[in-house]
């Protein structure tokens, strides 16, 4: 059995530790050999999968797949303390996924003031409050 072959074995039946290890070890950043950089990205997918949230925060530092994979598995989780906090520390994807998963519950105030107090210069970030305000009243939601 190839490689890929046991690595998708393992990921259906939850053998996270055998799926990441044989991912990553085929797995680089931006490589010219598209698949590498595949893998990559399948590697991110397996963290998040497995929960390894202390893993993306670290290869988040200076991978924006690590980054966007986390912020994306914060933001199904609802995880919007964690979303906040990376917000805080100035991660623009962190603050857009905490406003949609506060506007999506119908918390518009505390999505505003999110958007207020962690990205005031932050147009894309206002104009998303903005729309999820006019989709409330336009009764579009």
């Amino acid at each position: 059995m190839e490689w890929r072959e046991q690595a998708q074995a393992a990921e259906r039946i939850g053998g996270w530790d055998a799926a990441i290890s044989l991912v990553s070890a085929r797995a680089e950043c931006y490589s010219t050999d598209f698949l590498a950089h595949d893998n990559h990205l399948w590697h991110m997918d397996l963290l998040a999968r497995a929960e390894r949230f202390d893993q993306l925060t670290e290869l988040a530092l200076t991978d924006v797949h690590a980054r966007r994979r986390l912020n994306k598995s914060l933001y199904e989780r609802e995880m919007d303390a964690a979303l906040r906090r990376r917000a805080e520390a100035g991660d623009s994807d962190a603050l857009y996924h905490l406003v949609k998963s506060l506007c999506e519950r119908d918390h518009l105030q505390e999505a505003q003031e999110a958007v207020e107090f962690l990205g005031p210069e932050n147009e894309y970030a206002h104009q998303f409050v903005a729309n999820c305000h006019r989709a409330a009243s336009d009764g579009t939601r």
